[in-house]
């Protein structure tokens, strides 16, 4: 079997570029509740907005740098499908998304108990 390490590379960087890509939107929305909350000082906010842009920055650079743009848009496209297909499914059985993510079903008790 043969193994194109360029392409591994290629595409584990992808999927990392993504995953931290997912978790910067994950942080941003944070940071808004945050700030519309009133939970943060004035230089709170600024550096929090300083970091993102940052971040946002670092990720378009290794993109550009990488040429990962249209290979994290698709992974990112196919992740947006199969996020959509869940919450489809999850809603047509009737349940909804409840807090940190469950599913708002109860959960099945597993050896640590409910």
């Amino acid at each position: 079997m043969e193994i194109d390490e360029s392409n591994l590379k290629n595409g584990l960087l992808t999927l990392v570029v993504t995953l931290v890509e997912i978790i910067e939107e994950a942080l941003e929305s944070q940071a808004i509740r945050r700030l519309e909350g009133g939970e943060l000082t004035e230089e709170e906010q600024e550096r929090l907005g300083q970091a993102l842009l940052d971040l946002d920055d670092a990720i378009g650079q290794i993109k550009t740098d990488h040429g990962l743009e249209a290979s994290v848009a698709d992974l990112r496209s196919g992740l947006d499908d199969v996020v959509d297909d869940i919450v489809r499914g999850l809603t047509a059985q009737g349940g909804t998304p409840g807090p940190a993510g469950q599913s708002g079903r109860p959960r099945r008790p597993g050896p640590e108990g409910p």
